[in-house]
């Protein structure tokens, strides 16, 4: 309430029109911009009046006539609640209709069953930067949100993949969930949410995806500026614990005896990247640390050494995301650093079904290296991984090597021979081959399986696969055609288009990520502003010609650069 323009009850309106959500004040400001003071509680009808600027302190008096205008939109505010609520209840919409005065107590329940039915969305005002207005707002989270008593059991699954359930209670077995890591002086701290039963400091806990036990030193609970340091924490509590090296974000942590794997977040793989490097000689470690913490806090995020040009690659969800990243490094790790033009993250896959040999034979004086197998690679559908499978029979290569030749093609396949990407989706079959009592090792059986795939590779017509966003505008009516024309051009394909509330269009297209670079700036120019978007990955689909030949003619230049 304290910006500039700040205007509460058109911002109701067009919550109104535009989400058609049924938005019911339950208080209205007293003065707006440099003028707010308070608000008015359309309960009690109490002016709750800040005397300070830090709302430090504050008075609660009743509205009387001398109020005058601030009275009368009390009232009449108070009566569109008043009548908001008496919907949702048989009984008070009968005490509503007689005239009687509704009890301020079955009211807030009532508003409360409502807000946690999605039936009316009560609104509250105030100001975060002068602390005027909180106060209300967190009693209001208190009476009108649902607490974790009022939340299904959650639903996981045991050690035999089988459905198992824990109520938000002290006394089920212990069960939380890891859902962010944030570093620390001290070490890292991850934060929990814990859904049924308790832990105590100094205790162990089970993580279910790693299958380790992690001791819990210190539970925090967090302040925003400042922390708490707690025995224990019971069901349905949010706290930090301090030092757990095993724990990702989704981790699962629970009671050894009783083990619980609730739902994991799914994080989408990196689809842009850019080199770093820094500024300077002398930030080179602190660039490394940075990046290597930023990296344990957000699992979307990705750092690694181009083995090629020995850069340090960094790699995210699109190019706000490597923005977000450079600010923090400067900020939080007083880094300075240069960085290359975001590069979009290609993958190869193959089209055809081919046999080729992978055979390594080096004699050199002593012990030589002798390692021969086939392979049959094929194509798989979308998504599904990388597949390797053993049928030499009759004891022509022993089993012993079947690993040594996985690793050989997992690695090789992470450098495609179109243009150095990673090939997605197919599977490896190893049928037959040779091996020598003397010089066959795990080592040449991995080089021989690499030159097969690599061989392998070339033969089965391999394609370039580019990653596809899926994008969401939302416009006014009167600039659908210029945000159609433009994501035609990017070549960019409608999937949906659909009314929203208050006669916004919402706009769904599939559009290759390499031409969203600026995306955002060229929509505002189309739409004076007005439009905005979202945009996530979606999938991997083949490159068209011009595109496949560009990528490969910038892929050959890189590696004809001199050094």
């Amino acid at each position: 309430m304290d910006r500039m323009g700040a205007d509460f009850f058109n911002v109701v309106a067009k919550i109104r029109e535009r989400l058609g959500a049924r938005a019911v004040p339950v208080q209205v400001p007293i003065g707006a911009e440099d003028n707010f003071k308070g608000v008015v509680d359309l309960f009690t009808m109490h002016k709750v009046i800040y005397t300070d600027d830090l709302g430090n302190t504050m008075g609660d008096e009743p509205l009387t006539d001398a109020d005058g205008e601030l009275k009368a939109t009390a009232e009449k505010w108070r009566h569109e609640l008043v009548e908001a609520i008496a919907e949702q209840d048989d009984e008070l919409l009968e005490m509503f209709f007689n005239g009687a005065e509704l009890p301020v107590d079955r009211m807030k329940l009532a508003l409360r069953k409502a807000t946690i039915a999605g039936s009316v969305l009560p609104m509250l005002c105030g100001s975060a930067f002068k602390n005027k207005g909180v106060q209300p707002l967190l009693d209001a989270v208190v009476d009108y949100l649902p607490s974790p008593l009022e939340a299904k059991a959650i639903v996981g699954l045991d050690k035999n993949g089988s459905d198992i359930t824990r109520k938000p209670d002290d006394n089920e077995p212990f069960a939380a969930l890891a859902f962010k890591i944030a570093t620390d002086p001290y070490g890292n701290l991850t934060y929990f949410r814990v859904y049924s039963g308790t832990l105590e400091k100094g205790s162990y806990v089970y993580n279910a995806r790693s299958g380790r036990k992690e001791r819990i030193g210190r539970i925090l609970r967090m302040h925003a500026n400042h922390r708490e340091d707690i025995d224990a924490i019971g069901a349905g509590d949010i706290a930090a614990a301090v030092g757990l090296s095993d724990t990702r974000t989704g981790d699962t942590l629970c009671d050894e005896k009783h083990t619980i794997l609730l739902e994991s977040i799914t994080f989408p793989e990196p689809v842009i990247s850019q080199a770093i490097e820094p500024k300077s000689k002398a930030d080179q470690d602190q660039l490394g640390k940075g990046l290597t913490r930023l990296a344990q806090e957000d699992p979307t995020f990705r750092m690694w050494t181009d083995e090629e040009t020995q850069q340090t690659i960094i790699a995210g969800m699109g190019e706000l995301h490597l923005e977000i990243i450079l600010d923090r490094l400067r900020r939080e790790f007083k880094v300075e650093a240069n960085v290359g033009k975001p590069q979009v993250a290609y993958k190869e896959a193959i089209t055809k079904t081919v046999e080729k040999q992978g055979k390594f034979v080096r004699q050199s004086g002593g012990k030589g290296q002798y390692g021969d197998v086939w392979l049959r690679v094929e194509p798989l559908t979308p998504g599904s991984g990388f597949q390797f499978e053993w049928k030499i029979v009759g004891g022509a290569v022993p089993k012993e090597y079947a690993k040594a030749v996985q690793q050989g093609i997992a690695e090789s396949s992470q450098s495609g021979v179109l243009a150095g990407f990673p090939v997605l989706d197919f599977k490896v079959t190893a049928f037959d081959g040779s091996y020598h009592d003397v010089d066959s090792s795990e080592m040449a059986f991995k080089i021989a399986a690499s030159m097969g795939w690599k061989e392998a590779n070339r033969a089965a017509s391999p394609v370039l696969l580019e990653p596809i966003m899926k994008v969401e505008v939302t416009t006014p009516k009167d600039y659908m055609g210029a945000i159609t024309g433009d994501l035609n051009r990017r070549r960019g394909m409608i999937q949906a288009t659909e009314e929203a509330p208050g006669g916004a269009q919402i706009i769904t297209a599939h559009v290759p990520l390499s031409e969203m670079f600026g995306y955002a700036t060229d929509m505002r120019s189309a739409t004076q502003g007005r439009a905005t978007y979202t945009m996530e990955f979606a999938h991997y689909e083949q490159a068209p010609k011009s595109v496949t030949e560009e990528i490969i003619a910038k892929s050959a230049g890189k590696k004809g650069a001199p050094a």
